[in-house]
């Protein structure tokens, strides 16, 4: 390789420990963005990168289609890949394709499964009789970490199924339910299918109101469920001084219901939030997910908390039938404990709280308020018409959130969600969502009958 553009990348991706394509889009993306890439340097092919820098050609052509998408390099017409002019960067081409209203993780920043599963097969309990509810491997992986002194641990399905899970064995269908706002989509939908009368909490950024919670307290719900971590908050994470509040107020509740916590967010959090099971143990249970960190087909969460409705929500999954594979289980424990994994997820982290950042700043310059908590999965944005902010965007291909969805009693003003993990990095897209996102913040949606 002659070219002076493919040596400086070489070189530079040769210094760098890490050889997954985000690492590769991430120095590349940088070479560019700092103008040590310069616009029409050409750079080397797929097979030339993967041989002098020992990446496979896979991991190449991953990064170079998000390279793409983000209008930073091109292919030209004599079929060499070169860095691109800045005016053939189109702000807006790549929002259309992310997903925006979900929060699906960026796949790119998480770790390839392989290495997980195999060390899950490294068991003699393999096929075995009987039911490992939580292995041993798992268990004592979570536990040095866990919030408070959990008196039991299950394993379940994802994080909502494992939410769902501890809600129904808490309360019986037809309870009052009482949940810390905005939700997680689809949450409140769930609850009413299944027959609860929902209350909801007031949140701000220190997590629940304690004059919120102490009036939800006094219509006497079953099981309260709070978001300490803050995973789809508009303000922040539960704070060591909030916590104290909230449990001077449930000590005071005519009878303390079962509290449910929701860690959405797991280990992509910033710093793990206190939990209300430090005060009432026996009538707490963390909820903690691992897939927007590790991948959606490690399937499994962990339930730790209080021993009695631990057994509850065992029974309550299929009269204790039910349970997570060993292998899933034990590829989790490998993921907690694997240094590279945590490396990953650092970057992760650090990738989706700039994206979060970038966000937020380019609204504020439209003038639009908007608001995300610091572990937050999503980003709430004030708009005058909820359904007139959907339809307008809808009209540019970009599908975003009802906020209306996540409150029990639909927010005034209205708010649209956006999710941050699959937000994109270059400051011309961000900036042309911030734009659209400003037209349809004044927006009206107006029907017209015949």
């Amino acid at each position: 390789m002659t070219e002076p553009g493919s040596a400086l990348l070489v070189r530079a991706l040769e210094a760098n420990a890490s050889h997954t394509s985000e690492s590769v889009r991430a120095v590349t993306a940088q070479l560019i963005r700092e103008g040590a890439l310069a616009a029409g340097a050409r750079l080397p092919t797929i097979r030339e990168l993967a041989q002098h820098c020992g990446l496979s050609t896979r991991t190449v052509v991953a990064a170079w289609g998000e390279l793409r998408k983000e209008g930073l390099i091109a292919t030209n017409r004599r079929g060499g890949t070169v860095v691109a002019e800045l005016d053939e960067r189109p702000a807006g081409r790549a929002l259309a394709d992310r997903d925006l209203l979900t929060g699906s993780p960026d796949y790119d920043l998480q770790p390839d499964l392989a290495p997980a599963m195999l060390a899950g097969l490294h068991t003699d309990r393999l096929n075995r009789p009987g039911r490992d509810y939580i292995t041993d491997r798992l268990r004592d992986a979570v536990v040095d970490g866990w919030p408070f002194a959990a008196e039991a641990f299950v394993a379940a399905g994802g994080g909502s199924e494992g939410l769902f899970l501890a809600v129904d064995a808490a309360a019986p269908a037809g309870s009052l339910v009482a949940v810390e706002e905005p939700v997680m989509p689809g949450f409140l939908d769930t609850l009413a299918d299944v027959g609860y009368e929902v209350a909801g909490i007031e949140s701000d950024e220190h997590g629940a109101r304690a004059d919120s919670l102490a009036s939800a307290l006094r219509r006497e719900p079953a099981v309260v469920v709070l978001q300490p971590e803050g995973g789809y908050a508009a303000g922040g994470a539960l704070s060591e001084h909030r916590a104290a509040e909230l449990a001077e107020v449930l000590s005071s509740a005519k009878s303390i219901p079962w509290i449910v916590e929701d860690d959405a967010v797991g280990p992509l959090a910033r710093t793990q939030a206190p939990s209300l099971g430090s005060f009432f143990p026996e009538r707490s249970v963390r909820v903690r997910s691992y897939c927007k960190a590790y991948g959606m087909d490690i399937r499994t969460c962990v339930i730790g908390g209080s021993a009695e409705l631990v057994e509850r929500a065992i029974r309550a999954r299929v009269h204790g039938i039910a349970a997570n594979s060993r292998i899933l289980q034990n590829a989790l424990a490998h993921l907690i404990g694997d240094r590279d994994t945590a490396a990953l997820i650092d970057t992760a982290r650090g990738r989706y709280a700039a994206r979060r950042a970038g966000l937020l700043s380019a609204l504020r310059e439209h003038g639009v308020t908007a608001r995300s908590g610091v572990n937050s999965l999503v980003v709430w944005v004030e708009v005058a018409d909820e359904q007139g902010a959907l339809l307008r965007l809808a009209r540019h291909g970009i599908v975003v959130g009802s906020g209306a969805k996540s409150h029990v009693t639909p927010p005034r003003p209205g708010a649209v969600r956006v999710a941050v993990p699959q937000l994109p990095d270059d400051d011309a897209s961000i900036a042309e969502l911030a734009r659209l996102l400003a037209e349809a913040a004044g927006a009206a949606h107006r029907e017209f009958l015949d």
